[in-house]
């Protein structure tokens, strides 16, 4: 985390609870301003625009009257002057599901992106859920092989938003089995923080570098800074890897976690 940013990430495993109390949701609403808020919701992520039309119907119920849905789904869209104005003037922003790739390739380098950045230094909370979620740290996983032991061609990775740095997200984790392919990832970046959440969960990610967990199950966590030794360069690409020395965290909600001294906050 920059010492210049002021906004907060709010980063769901997917399949959030939208119908019983909506706890990741409501905290959502309260960090962008509550009833007073101004939430943008854009759909890049989903090759169906109509994605966005569940939340705006979901954020209405919670009582948010300043809702917008962004339907960005071509550069075109994303260059387009009056979306940066839109995201420029929310507090609150909200990817979809969908395809992490889609969603970098069509905002990468357009007014969008450079608006969304600048949102998030000025204090903005941007969330994200399911693909929303991968896409924001720097470096992503695109895709991956699930319920496997980790091998070298297990992950296949992808820049990121890049709102988060050091870290690498992975969504809907313990739901499909992801373990094997995020522990893949980090062996090939041992420097980035591991980060599995699972469904109707999500972490809260503070300016200062720490998070929160929120919601009904449990993220993940991989520190791959002290490993002893590991086969990652020398095996084939269907070789099982070897990782020694692996420290793994299981946090439930209301555990913190600081991302900057890799320890965490009971």
């Amino acid at each position: 985390m920059s010492d210049k940013v002021r906004g907060a990430l709010v980063i769901i495993g997917g399949a959030e609870d939208r119908k019983r109390k909506c706890l990741i949701l409501k905290r959502f609403v309260e960090l962008a301003g509550g009833e007073n808020s101004k939430l943008v919701v854009v759909t890049a992520a989903a090759a169906e625009p109509q994605a966005g039309d569940v939340y705006y119907d979901l954020f209405q119920r919670l009582g948010v009257r300043d809702v917008v849905v962004l339907n960005v789904n071509t550069r075109q869209d994303a260059r387009f002057p009056g979306a940066k104005d839109v995201l420029e003037q929310a507090t609150g922003i909200f990817f979809t599901g969908g395809d992490q790739l889609r969603l970098t390739s069509i905002l990468g380098g357009t007014l969008v992106d450079d608006a969304l950045h600048t949102a998030y230094r000025k204090g903005t909370i941007i969330a994200g859920t399911s693909a929303g979620a991968s896409a924001m740290s720097e470096t992503m996983i695109v895709e991956g092989e699930e319920t496997e032991a980790p091998r070298k061609n297990t992950v296949q990775m992808a820049p990121g938003m890049g709102l988060l740095h050091e870290v690498v997200v992975d969504q809907h984790f313990a739901q499909r089995g992801r373990l094997g392919r995020l522990l893949a990832a980090v062996a090939q970046y041992p420097y980035v923080l591991g980060v599995g959440i699972d469904e109707d969960t999500a972490i809260i990610v503070s300016p200062e570098g720490t998070f929160e967990v929120v919601g009904s199950h449990t993220v993940t966590v991989i520190d791959g800074r002290q490993i002893w030794d590991t086969n990652v360069s020398a095996a084939s690409p269907h070789d099982p890897l070897a990782l020694t020395n692996v420290i793994l965290h299981i946090l439930p909600a209301g555990y913190r976690f600081d991302m900057k001294k890799r320890n965490p906050l009971l």
